[in-house]
This record gives C-alpha cells, sequence and structure tokens, in this order.
C-alpha cells in the first residue's frame, strides 16, 4: 500500500501539478481553512492524546502554524522568483540567477508530542516549494489533515515500510536514536535529509539575575505538555550560593501556575504512555526531589519535579529527560559553566539568564548550539524569521519560514548566455599562449560591482552620463579656451 501510495505522489510531481504558484496558494489556503474550521477537534484530540488542556492546543500549535501559512501566502511570489548574482567580467552581459525549484516527493515524519506544528510546518514548506508531501501522522488527531494528502497513520512499523522506498527529501523529527535509522535508509538511495532531534539543553542562571522572573520563565519551559518538548530547558546550571533561592523561585511558580495540587489542574497535561511514564520515573530512581517528586501511574501523571545537587555523572545527566524532572548542577562560575555545556554534545538550544553583558557575550561566543535564548526559554522557536534546527547530535538541516522553503527546494544554478561576442570566447579555445592566459585571468575576475540586472543597467547610465559629462565639460573648456585667446589678441591690437 505504502509502494502504490508514494508512486501516485510521485507520478503527479511528474506530471507538474504542484508546481504553479497559483496551486501552491490554494493549497496553502486550504490548509489554513482546514486549521480554522477544526480547531475544537484538533483540542479534543490532544485532550485524548496528553490532557493538553483546550487553550494550550491553540497557543503552542495552532497560531503559529496560521502565521506560518500567512507568511507563505503573502511571500511566495518573492521567495520563488529568480535571485540574481554576481557575475563575472566575462558574464556581464548574460543572465545568472539562482532559481529555486521543487525537490520531488518529501516524506514528513512527525512527531507525538506536538503533532500539529512539527508536522505541518514542515509541510507548509513543502507546499510553498512545489514538493508534494507524504505523512507518517503520530495520534489520533490526523484525520482532518488526511483529507487533504497522503498520510498514515502509525508508529515504528509502518516508519520501517515507508523508509524502504525512495523519496527526494526525509523531514523527520523525533529521537536520535531513530533518527541514526532514518539517515541509514535514507543513504541507501542517496536522499537528504532534515533531522530534527533533541538532546540535554542547559539553563544557566546566573547570581545577579532577577530570579523570580527568571524561574517563572523556566518553569513555564520546563512544565509546559507535562516537561514533553524537544527544547525545553532539560537541566539547570547555577552556583551553589543561588540553588536555595532558585528551587523557591520554581515552588512559588509552581503555585501559581498549577495551584497546591498540579494533578487537578486542568493546565497540567500527562505522559504520552505507559512506556514513556516507566522511563521518566526510571531516571528519578535513587534521588529525593527537592519539590514534587509524586506519580500516579494510572494516569500518567508525574507531578512537577525539581532534584537539587545533581552529580555531573547521574543517570538524569546522560540523556534528554523529555518529561517534568527539572535537575540543577552546581559549577563555581560561568567559566565552568562554559567548561560544563562545551565537553558535552551540542544541545538543541541553550538558555542564558543574565543581566550582565559580558556573561551573555561568553555564552555567545564560546558555546555551540542549535540556537540560543537569552532571559528566557523557547521564544526563538515562535519566530519564523530565525532558523530553528539543531547541530552534531542536536540534528541537521533547519526550517521555520523561507528556510523550510529553501531547504525543501533545489537550488538550480543558471547562466544564460547570447550566441554573441564569440570574440570574448575565443581566449577559452585552443591553441593557447600566454597572451590568451592572461585573457582569461581579467574575464574570471569578479568585478567590485555586483552586476546583478538592475546593478548593471543603472552602472551602464551612469558610466554614459560620466562620459557625456566629461565630454560637455571638455568642449566648454576649449570653447572657453578659444574665446580666451581671441580677447588676448583683441587686446594686443588695441593697445
Amino acid at each position: 500500500m505504502e509502494m502504490q501510495v508514494v508512486q501516485r505522489a510521485r507520478e503527479n510531481f511528474l506530471a507538474g501539478r504542484s508546481r504553479p504558484l497559483e496551486f501552491r496558494v490554494q493549497q496553502l489556503k486550504s490548509l489554513q481553512r482546514m486549521i480554522t474550521d477544526r480547531q475544537g477537534e484538533i483540542a479534543t484530540a490532544l485532550k485524548q492524546d496528553i490532557n493538553r488542556s483546550q487553550y494550550d492546543t491553540p497557543l503552542l500549535e495552532l497560531i503559529g502554524l496560521e502565521n506560518e501559512i500567512s507568511l507563505a501566502v503573502s511571500k511566495l511570489a518573492q521567495w520563488a522568483a529568480p535571485r540574481p548574482v554576481e557575475k563575472s567580467l566575462l558574464t556581464i552581459s548574460d543572465q545568472v540567477y539562482i532559481q529555486p525549484e521543487p525537490l520531488g516527493v518529501v516524506l514528513i515524519i512527525g512527531a507525538w508530542n506536538y503533532p500539529w506544528a512539527l508536522t505541518l510546518q514542515p509541510l507548509v514548506g513543502a507546499i510553498a516549494a512545489g514538493t508534494p508531501p507524504m505523512f507518517i501522522f503520530p495520534l489520533h488527531s490526523y484525520s482532518s489533515i488526511a483529507e487533504l494528502y497522503p498520510v498514515v497513520c502509525g508508529g515504528v512499523s509502518e516508519t520501517q515500510e515507508l523508509l524502504r522506498q525512495r523519496f527526494d527529501h526525509i523531514f523527520y523529527t523525533g529521537n536520535s536514536t531513530v533518527g541514526k535509522l532514518v539517515m541509514e535508509a535514507a543513504a541507501r538511495h542517496l536522499t537528504p535529509v532534515t533531522l530534527e532531534l533533541g538532546g540535554k539543553s542547559p539553563c544557566y542562571i546566573d547570581k545577579d539575575v532577577d530570579l523570580r522572573v527568571a524561574c517563572r520563565r523556566i518553569t513555564w519551559g520546563k512544565f509546559v505538555n507535562c516537561g514533553q518538548t524537544c527544547i525545553a530547558p532539560d537541566y539547570i546550571l547555577c552556583e551553589p550560593s543561588i540553588q536555595n533561592r532558585v528551587v523557591e523561585g520554581i515552588r512559588q511558580t509552581l503555585l501559581e501556575f498549577y495551584g497546591p495540587d498540579p494533578k487537578s489542574s486542568p493546565d497540567y497535561g500527562r505522559i504520552i504512555n505507559q512506556r514513556h511514564f516507566n522511563h521518566v520515573m526510571a531516571l528519578l530512581d535513587g534521588y529525593t526531589a527537592a519539590l514534587g517528586g509524586q506519580s500516579d501511574s494510572s494516569q500518567r501523571y508525574i507531578a512537577p519535579t525539581v532534584v537539587k545537587d545533581v552529580p555531573p555523572h547521574a543517570r538524569l545527566m546522560q540523556e534528554e529527560i523529555f518529561g517534568p524532572l527539572l535537575p540543577i548542577v552546581t559549577v563555581s562560575d560561568i567559566d565552568d559553566a562554559i567548561h560544563f555545556i562545551s565537553e558535552r554534545e551540542k544541545p538543541l538550544a541553550i538558555y542564558v539568564f543574565s543581566s550582565n553583558k559580558k556573561v551573555i557575550k561568553r555564552m555567545l561566543a564560546e558555546t555551540t548550539s542549535g540556537g540560543v535564548t537569552v532571559n528566557d526559554v523557547m521564544m526563538h522557536y515562535t519566530l519564523n524569521s530565525l532558523p530553528f534546527g539543531g547541530v552534531g547530535q542536536s540534528g541537521t538541516g533547519r526550517y521555520h519560514g523561507k528556510h523550510t522553503f529553501d531547504q525543501l527546494s533545489h537550488h538550480r544554478a543558471c547562466l544564460v548566455k547570447s550566441l554573441g561576442m564569440e570574440e570574448v570566447n575565443m581566449v577559452w579555445y585552443p591553441p593557447q599562449n600566454h597572451q590568451k592566459a592572461r585573457r582569461v585571468r581579467l574575464t574570471m575576475r569578479t568585478p567590485l560591482v555586483d552586476f546583478s540586472r538592475k546593478t548593471y543597467i543603472w552602472a551602464v547610465t551612469a558610466t554614459v552620463f560620466a562620459f557625456g559629462l566629461l565630454v560637455t565639460l571638455t568642449a566648454i573648456l576649449l570653447i572657453a579656451g578659444g574665446l580666451n585667446c581671441t580677447c588676448w589678441r583683441v587686446w594686443q591690437i588695441w593697445r
């Protein structure tokens, strides 16, 4: 069945159905209408899957999707237009540009924690790029999108079957273990991949920062969606002198957000399934929680939990937690924090809370991550002007806004020459000599002026104007010189 679905998608692509810009815009608007019309159904499905609040689904997923679609509709003609580039002296009169064109059939493998945002944001870029998509949608909320695009709802076996097929690009969001399998399967067909993975995103709190504000922002980012967010702060780094104040700040914020019993709060979610519940609880074995620690297996409930004085070698620090557990690791200063981060795998995000510009500058300059947010968490994800993606073990490739369009397009190098000016090309042909070699070197140089079409026209106009002005000034000087000579002669005769 999967093979037939892929074949139909490829036939549609080869027929050119998805190429016209008008068709792409129409598809984007249809997607927008579907999201608007079925927000209630989507929120209900996610309430069933992960007990998410009906208010959180629009906030965390749908509003961003609507913005992404609106941007693509308004900017598509600009994104898809030829992009002029610099020319050499040899190609000054030619057309030289990059043409974004549809890449082919793309497979998008979604993730269960934010199934609409993490599946449909790549879809928006695929539609805009004219690239027919196929999906693996992991949860109950897939039925609406299945009316518009080919969707496979399933898990490991369905994913493995689809990965045996040939695609022109594979876009995967999930953990690094499956990411390696996706990359291995793609390599058999030399298929490029975008891997949006995860990792342990550190959060450094400087001792002089406003801890009340910092703790409120960190608490929200860590415990929203029950900690099941790939860019959630995975652990805190701070000096021992402020550790207890950080714990107290988080305790007060949890009371503010979820009340005295988070289990009864409509705003606090649940773990996705029993297997993941058991995995997260196992990470807590052997530790005493400074905050929280309560759980209920029958509801897959784990309370917001903070653990103090966690040693760097602890199991909590060896893998991404992906749940509502927040370890605190103490460091002596900013140097120790930078060293701690740098000696581990490059994370998907780094968060820094500080009022000291030197501290912020050092953290930005001396660490590497997919993204970084200073004095907040996860907010860089909300900007479609910023590329979102990992580096190293946290992923490869990027998306959001125009970055998704570019990721799922082929950037074709185009040079359109005329058959005239053959004398310029003569320097390339044998027999070669020293004089021809000098001419080749000259013609291959890139001018200091960017000779794109508009710039070229302006440059030629300016040159003609300057030449005309020079001729006019020369004529005026000659006439003036002649008049001066005549006047001098008259003066001599008159005397």
